[in-house]
């Protein structure tokens, strides 16, 4: 019975309502941003959009560690990636103007990532080398306006729960940037809807751990490998025993 109760909340009131959200938060990020700018209008509503879409799945939020930031620096923030509402956990709840690293295919989204582009968030091109360059030197260019970055370092949500190894671009992007990496550790985003279901769990708890700033004023690239292990063993001493 349970679980046709869910079933039916998903697909009668949940999806509607999402849908109705997610197109007025485009609309109003598309209208807005090319003439009041991104800094407010490509955060302030995608956040509340968030935060909404949490709640109406009914997810309990905890978050710890907001202490550690200081709202008026920039960071690059990376976090482990449990499922599609790792992106809901973090823009509703973390409070910090952040622009996201994304795949290159959700630009395709209808209105969605049209209104990803006008809020400044960056997608990443691997197609060649130079597209690379060219993604980090966008990151760059959002981050001297003032606000943070996010990046998932495993590049991809986990088949299993469990965290996969991190890359290396994060990481370079904060050492040239010189700006601390803040590593997050996020639980239960998995079990609300996980990679390759259409099936959402309501009512599910989900937490957030922000940890404290790595400075990387010192590091230079030889040091990415020890980073990489570092955060990695950070994040993962916070997740929850069934995702280790």
């Amino acid at each position: 019975m349970k679980q046709v109760f869910h079933f039916l909340y998903q697909w009668l009131i949940f999806m509607p309502i999402f849908v109705v959200l997610t197109l007025l938060c485009a609309l109003t990020v598309i209208i807005t941003t090319p003439i009041l700018g991104s800094k407010f209008w490509g955060y302030y509503p995608p956040k509340w959009w968030s935060r909404l879409t949490c709640w109406l799945a009914f997810c309990r939020i905890t978050v710890r560690g907001r202490e550690n930031l200081d709202p008026t620096q920039s960071y690059v923030f990376i976090a482990n990636h449990q499922g599609a509402f790792d992106i809901f956990l973090i823009y509703g709840f973390l409070n910090q103007n952040i622009k996201w690293v994304q795949k290159q295919s959700l630009r395709k989204i209808p209105f969605v990532g049209f209104a990803s582009e006008k809020a400044g968030h960056v997608f990443v091109d691997n197609s060649s080398i130079a597209a690379r360059i060219s993604t980090i030197k966008k990151a760059k260019e959002k981050m001297a306006e003032g606000v943070s970055v996010v990046i998932f370092p495993e590049g991809a949500r986990t088949e299993t729960g469990k965290m996969a190894r991190f890359k290396r671009g994060a990481y370079q992007l904060a050492i040239d940037m010189k700006l601390p990496i803040v590593p997050m550790t996020i639980n239960g985003a998995y079990d609300v809807l996980k990679i390759g279901s259409a099936n959402m769990k309501i009512g599910r708890k989900m937490e957030l751990v922000i940890h404290k700033p790595i400075p990387t004023e010192n590091f230079s690239e030889t040091d990415i490998s020890q980073l990489i292990t570092q955060t990695h063993e950070i994040v993962k001493a916070d997740l929850w025993e069934k995702y280790t």
